[in-house]
């Protein structure tokens, strides 16, 4: 049920973290965009701390602009936090799909070494130089393939 449909006023609801948590990010945006100097944010952080209903919360944010915190379950009383833009694909860093099947082949037996040397370790009593066969493996395949994904010594370009 909404705070409308319930007829009591919503800025007495009591807040949970979640809303405390809103507004603490909120207050982060204000002060980096320079609208809160460092001490102003102390101030209001603390206050955020102490607040217990959703008037509490808008009393901090009645002399800033957007955003402000989110208020679960009830009409906006405080504005919405505008939600960031998504963060724009790095073309540098190819994904799993752009590698060939040798390359994720060797990233699973990286991934699996790691538990094939715990056992080997408690089943069989190997020394502890057995916890390197993850590295061993890296280095390996870095070596072939280089940071940059790229196969060495194969049609280079140049």
């Amino acid at each position: 049920m909404t705070a409308a449909a319930s007829g009591s006023d919503p800025s007495n609801f009591r807040i949970g973290d979640a809303e405390r948590n809103s507004a603490m990010d909120a207050l982060g945006e204000h002060l980096s965009s320079g609208r809160i100097d460092l001490d102003e944010f102390g101030a209001r952080s603390a206050q955020v701390t102490q607040a217990r209903t959703v008037a509490d919360l808008n009393s901090l944010f009645a002399d800033l602009p957007a955003p402000h915190p989110t208020v679960a379950g009830l009409e906006p009383a405080i504005r919405p936090a505008a939600a960031p833009a998504p963060a724009a694909p790095d073309s540098a860093t190819p994904s799993l799909a752009d590698r060939s099947a040798a390359q994720r082949w060797v990233a699973g037996a990286t991934a699996a070494s790691g538990i094939i040397a715990v056992i080997l370790f408690f089943a069989l009593g190997l020394p502890w130089w057995i916890f390197l066969l993850p590295a061993l493996i890296g280095i390996i395949s870095s070596s072939v393939w280089g940071s940059d994904g790229q196969r060495r010594g194969r049609n280079r370009g140049n």
